[in-house]
């Protein structure tokens, strides 16, 4: 077992973005900021457990992360990556409230079936514990539910893996309704299979002779402690799915009325912690809350900005992606994520200054296409949609302000026709609005109308989709020359001026 980095500076996590919206706006306190000071006053004490109490005598695999060693098993790749993937466990680790006091990693063809690093390995992490005086092991990838018991037994702590850590600073940041409920259902999903209880506690049964005293309908095999606590699990399951796809319906109507208008959607997308609020922010000085975390943002917000010839779009920020993101996460995400399969265009933002920017783009796509391949329900013919069409990407290499000047070379050659940037600096923005209005294109047609008085709402849509290019107020009603969405263009084909 290689003994790669004690506590890690989280190779390219790095101190970049919290001052931005300072920096461009001023110091009067943005919502982003309020958000962050709240996030920041609340911390974790060290020594109290987190793990949930409606459901007695059961151990969720909460976290009770205080002070934790990393382990992970290199399989494949250079090693390089092996580092950078137990640098980001660090940062995940630090990001949930923990500290990283020893990370280590094995060089195996596969992981162990058993204990995921073998029994001698996990009887030298055991040491490795001792020494430390660790409370919590955390493993860089998924462990089976026998896995993880097994490597417990070994280390007499508790063991955690990749996922639950994840669903942990999930459950952390999350604050509308709709993502405290996607987090709680991919946290349940995770855990069904991971019930256990101390003991006989688990297999007590109210059936049988223990019922015998209990009269009519008490007797029989009864059912267990697990399996009541399993089925209430998958009752709460069923009422969160419920309340999702409620708050969905809300969603989609929002998300239809964009789409019917014709004002072009873009959505930011990327790994996490590459800079895609500050990019928001940026565009639209939305003031959205920016922090030098990962997964700082789980709620997509959708912002109105407008390009220099007066066309509007929005912009929505959506949550970032990280390599091998949990099922559970993408599917109880999934209809947040449809912001993307909706979009006219993606801006894939990149994190320059990352060891390993490349492997950063794979990740990203890899979930993308995931989504656009459950995005399988018909849209609407009249929104223009086909299901699972992948919508244009534009590439943002973003931080060049922090990034190595030879990786920069090295990736304007490897990534033609990206833009690069530095939301934090303002390089690069103005050029970036330049290719997005060029990419933007919403079809227009030129009309000449005559809009009675009596049509005041077809005036309001003029201004609002459209281009005023002339108009002047006439007796009959407003006379307007603009160039209009074709929907619109049809809407007003009963008013056309000859004149």
């Amino acid at each position: 077992m290689t003994n790669t980095h004690g506590k890690t500076d989280s190779h390219g996590f790095d101190e970049y973005e919290a001052d931005h919206f300072d920096e461009r706006h001023g110091h009067d306190p943005s919502i982003g900021e309020m958000q962050l000071d709240d996030r920041s006053a609340l911390r974790r004490v060290a020594g109290l457990s987190t793990e949930l109490t409606d459901v007695t005598e059961v151990e969720y695999r909460q976290l009770r992360l205080e002070r934790v060693v990393l382990v992970g098993v290199w399989t494949s790749g250079t090693a390089a990556q092996a580092e950078a993937s137990m640098a980001e466990l660090a940062a995940l680790a630090e990001t949930a409230g923990s500290e990283v006091l020893e990370g280590l990693v094995q060089r195996r063809d596969k992981p162990d079936a058993a204990t995921y690093i073998g029994s001698g390995k996990a009887n030298e992490l055991r040491d490795v514990v001792l020494a430390t005086g660790a409370d919590t092991v955390i493993a860089d990838g998924e462990l089976t539910p026998a896995q993880l018991n097994a490597l417990e037994k070994v280390v007499k702590v508790k063991v955690i893996d990749r996922t639950a850590l994840i669903l942990d600073i999930f459950a952390q940041h999350a604050t509308s309704s709709e993502g405290k409920a996607q987090v709680a259902l991919a946290q349940m999903q995770y855990m069904l299979p991971r019930l256990r209880g101390w003991g006989e506690s688990m297999s007590r049964q109210a059936g049988g002779r223990a019922g015998k005293d209990g009269g009519v309908g008490t007797r029989g095999p009864g059912e267990t402690k697990i399996e009541t606590d399993r089925r209430r699990i998958r009752e709460r399951m069923a009422k969160l799915r419920r309340e999702i796809k409620e708050m969905k319906g809300a969603r989609d109507t929002k998300r239809t009325q964009r789409l019917r208008s014709e004002v072009p959607s873009v959505a930011i997308v990327g790994y996490t912690n590459a800079g895609k609020s500050s990019l928001l922010n940026a565009l639209t000085g939305a003031g959205v809350l920016v922090q030098n975390a990962l997964f700082a943002t789980l709620d997509p917000t959708t912002r109105k900005a407008a390009f220099e010839d007066g066309r509007q779009y929005v912009l929505t920020d959506t949550v970032g992606f990280v390599r091998h993101l949990p099922t559970q996460l993408v599917e109880a995400f999934r209809s947040t994520l449809e912001e993307v399969t909706d979009a006219d265009l993606l801006v894939h933002v990149v994190d320059g200054s990352d060891p390993l920017p490349t492997d950063q783009i794979k990740a990203v796509r890899e979930v993308i296409t995931e989504v656009l391949r459950e995005a399988d329900a018909p849209r609407d013919s009249d929104m223009g949609r086909s299901a699972g069409s992948a919508p244009a990407e534009l590439l943002v290499v973003n931080k060049i302000d922090a990034a190595d000047p030879v990786t920069l070379t090295q990736l304007r050659s490897l990534l033609p026709g990206a833009a690069f940037v530095s939301a934090r600096t303002g390089e690069g923005i103005a050029e970036l609005r330049e290719q997005l209005a060029e990419l933007v294109k919403s079809p227009e047609v030129e009309v000449n109308v005559l809009v009675p008085y009596t049509r005041g709402d077809l005036v309001a849509r003029i201004h609002a989709d459209g281009r005023i290019l002339g108009s002047s107020h006439e007796p009959e009603g407003t006379l307007v020359r603009a160039k209009v969405p074709e929907a619109l263009a049809s809407a007003l084909r009963d008013y056309r001026h000859s004149a």
